[in-house]
């Protein structure tokens, strides 16, 4: 076994010891709401927007874009289990301000190794083989964090799944402060 995957077993023993209640909890969540957010692991939805187990939904991918996947999860959310008001949460230095689409696209036609950054942008390290599917994706970067939250929070309340009478609000988190940043317009 490698050491990470023995911490995270040991994690889990400690915590499965000491469920109590939390098998009980039902499956819509207590408060009725759903955060769309970053998977960057500074971010932890749980404390900076109050969450307890069974409160709310968190829909976590690479900079909490509103991805056909992510919309998917907000209507099933919303369709099969009652939440009824939703967040999007981008946050301040996001890795997918670090990139383009072309950028990836050339990372990974030259290898599907893990590529390395400096100050002159992004380079590939690995000796191949890669592949051009990823010339063929869009990796839904982000350019201006507030112009990202306003462009997702307008696809979601805009799909024809969603109702319009479920409030859709945008934010930035900030990374330094641990601040939510309304976003408007």
């Amino acid at each position: 076994m490698s050491k990470i995957k023995d911490e995270v077993l040991a994690a889990n023993e400690a915590y499965a010891a000491d469920f109590g209640d939390k098998a009980n909890l039902p499956m819509p969540p207590g408060r009725g709401f759903a955060i769309l957010t970053c998977m960057d692991a500074r971010l932890d939805p749980a404390k900076y927007a109050g969450l307890a187990e069974g409160d709310a939904h968190v829909i976590r991918n690479a900079g909490g874009r509103a991805s056909d996947d992510a919309i998917r999860s907000l209507v099933i959310s919303h369709k099969l289990l009652g939440t009824n008001e939703w967040f999007v949460i981008h946050h301040t230095d996001c890795g997918m301000e670090t990139f383009t689409n072309e950028v990836m696209g050339d990372l990974l036609s030259s290898s599907l190794d893990t590529a390395t950054v400096d100050e002159s942008g992004w380079h590939d390290t690995g000796a191949g083989p890669g592949s051009e599917e990823g010339r063929y994706i869009n990796w839904l970067t982000i350019s201006d964090q507030a112009k990202s939250v306003r462009a997702d929070v307008a696809r979601i309340k805009g799909h024809p799944l969603v109702p319009k009478d479920v409030p859709v609000h945008g934010y930035i988190y900030d990374c330094k402060t641990g601040k939510l940043v309304e976003v408007t317009g």
